[in-house]
C-alpha cells in the first residue's frame, strides 16, 4: 500500500502546527516552567542564560509557525516518498 504523499504531508504539518501553537500558549502562560522544560529537552542546565530574556511576539509566533508548517510538510512528503520507494514489490 502506497502512502499519499500530499495527504500525509498536510496532516503532519497541521498536527505540528497545532502542537506549535499549544507550545506558544504554554510559554505565554507559564514562561518559567516552559523554560525549565526546554532545558530538560535540550540537556542544558542553565537554559535561562541562553533564552532567559526571550519574549514571544506576534511576528515571531507567525514566523515560527510558518517554519514549522513548511519543514514538517517537506519532511513528511519526503518520508512518504522514501516509504513508497522502499516498499515497492
Amino acid at each position: 500500500m502506497a502512502l499519499n504523499r500530499q495527504k500525509l504531508a498536510l496532516a503532519s504539518a497541521a498536527t505540528f502546527g497545532v502542537a506549535y501553537l499549544v507550545c506558544a500558549v504554554f510559554v505565554i502562560v507559564a514562561p518559567n516552567f516552559a523554560l525549565q522544560l526546554l532545558g530538560w529537552v535540550a540537556h542544558i542546565v542553565n537554559v535561562d542564560k541562553f533564552a532567559g530574556d526571550t519574549a514571544i511576539t506576534f511576528g515571531g509566533l507567525i514566523a515560527g509557525l510558518v517554519q514549522v508548517l513548511v519543514y514538517t510538510y517537506l519532511v513528511a512528503w519526503l518520508f512518504a516518498w522514501f516509504y513508497n520507494r522502499f516498499t515497492r514489490a
